[in-house]
């Protein structure tokens, strides 16, 4: 009789977890901080400063305790901290993962989606949700200067990075100024770009502001997170090179995945 011995399939290996070399944290006492947040501020320096990098894999949590002396417990409000913040990521029956570096959005500038993520060497995409024409509803109308009988193309899009979805968008723009516009393929297209080569109309300015919400159980489905995380809501009103208003939007970015950031002018006297 002949045995065949068949090749063993290797699996792929996991990363090697990376030995958490720290002092314990001191005892909390009266007029210190929780154990759990000298933890998880003393882990969050070594992430910022780049001692642990990205896809970094933490030990196991009974391991990880140990090197700290402290309770499994204490532990887990630390990175659960941590979590909140973006600086780490569970994977499931995996582990705990150093996250990828947020990425900074310069809330001052006007930089469309597209242009910015290829400027940082990111490859973005879009998902469109849903595009259709629909009657104006009374506050978009106030934004753009338009008739309560007017139309307005809606657009729901779902923003890529590499395939990873960062970015849910809604945004609004007058049917009259930009006909047809269901020719084009908004899953590959900038919409500015569009709107300056399609149309001849070029985004001067636009009044942006931020306000840091959570994700409904919608929002977190669509953006691949927890119910309640952190995002930023963007909201935007943007202006041709005339002064008149041509988009109204509004933009939900992950918190763990995005920084906003704002040069100041000098300190008023």
């Amino acid at each position: 009789m002949v045995y065949t011995i068949l090749p063993t399939m290797r699996q792929p290996a996991r990363p090697r977890s990376q030995s958490i070399i720290a002092a314990p944290p001191r005892r909390s006492n009266a007029g210190g901080l929780p154990l759990y947040v000298q933890i998880a501020e003393n882990l969050s320096e070594r992430i910022k400063s780049g001692d642990l990098k990205p896809g970094t894999r933490l030990p196991a949590e009974r391991e990880l305790s140990e090197q700290l002396k402290v309770n499994r417990m204490t532990l887990r409000q630390a990175l659960l901290n941590l979590e909140v913040q973006g600086l780490l990521t569970r994977r499931q029956g995996d582990g705990t993962y150093v996250a990828e570096s947020k990425i900074e959005r310069h809330a001052a500038k006007l930089v469309p989606f597209t242009k910015g993520m290829e400027r940082r060497g990111y490859t973005p995409g879009a998902k469109v949700i849903s595009f259709e024409r629909r009657p104006v509803e009374t506050a978009i109308a106030k934004e753009l200067n338009l008739r309560l009988s007017a139309s307005v193309y809606h657009v729901h899009r779902l923003r890529l990075i590499k395939q990873e979805p960062v970015m849910l968008e809604t945004f609004a723009l007058p049917v009259a100024r930009f006909s047809d516009l269901e020719r084009f393929d908004l899953a590959k297209r900038s919409v500015y770009e569009i709107l300056e080569t399609e149309y001849g109309i070029t985004i001067s300015r636009a009044r942006q502001s931020l306000e840091p919400t959570v994700a409904t159980g919608y929002e977190a489905e669509m953006l691949n997170v927890k119910v309640g995380a952190p995002l930023m809501l963007e909201t935007r009103l943007a202006f041709d090179k005339d002064d008149h208003p041509v988009e109204y939007g509004r933009d939900l970015y992950r918190g763990d995945r995005f920084r906003f950031v704002i040069e100041t002018a000098p300190l008023e006297s």
